[in-house]
């Protein structure tokens, strides 16, 4: 989802118009406001990517404070930015890319480079997003879990596993079937291509 915060509606309207002729589905905000209201709703945000295009100068909250903000919520790398402003200069520019923005336009822009770098910064945002996943489906495994997976993705066989931690057979078995629960996957194989 590419979301478009701009305070001018004509930009809003041709950037939204651009990006559905990519078939990018996108949502407008007036406001940096707007936005952050929408981002602390739940299930507002796209499971398979989200892009943020930015006008740097707005009333209200400007676009550098709102970046601060995904910033210090490390939010960044999920809901990669792409600055847009028709005041830029060079140091601005430069200082926002040193600290994550994912790149800077100035108005008026190419149309067509401006949507390729949406789509990579949504290709980023879904990889992000299934790291994340994968992070939060490993937490959910215990110390001795991890100890398994450890070995089993070392190709240790259950018999391997329990002569090394001093734990029966049957032990192992029950933590390698929770293992797969937890990471979703069914086999060993499958676990490593999910690790790699």
């Amino acid at each position: 989802m590419l979301h478009i915060i701009d305070d001018e509606e004509v930009i809003r309207d041709a950037l939204s118009w651009l990006a559905q002729s990519r078939q990018i589905d996108c949502k407008t905000y007036d406001s940096a406001e707007k936005f952050l209201l929408a981002l602390n709703r739940p299930f507002s945000f796209a499971t398979d990517g989200d892009c943020v295009l930015l006008d740097v100068r707005m009333p209200g909250l400007s676009g550098i404070s709102l970046f601060d903000l995904l910033a210090s919520r490390n939010l960044t790398r999920r809901l990669p930015v792409i600055f847009l402003t028709g005041h830029g200069d060079v140091p601005m520019a430069v200082d926002t890319l040193k600290r994550g923005g994912f790149d800077f336009f100035e108005k008026p822009f190419n149309d067509n480079k401006l949507m390729d770098r949406v789509q990579e910064a949504l290709a980023q945002s879904r990889e992000a997003g299934s790291n994340a996943v994968i992070l939060e489906r490993l937490a959910t495994l215990s110390t001795r879990e991890r100890e398994v997976l450890d070995l089993i993705l070392l190709g240790k066989m259950n018999k391997v596993i329990a002569d090394q931690l001093g734990i029966s057979m049957r032990t192992v078995e029950v933590h390698r079937a929770h293992i797969f629960d937890k990471m979703q996957v069914k086999t060993a194989v499958e676990l490593a291509g999910l690790l790699k």
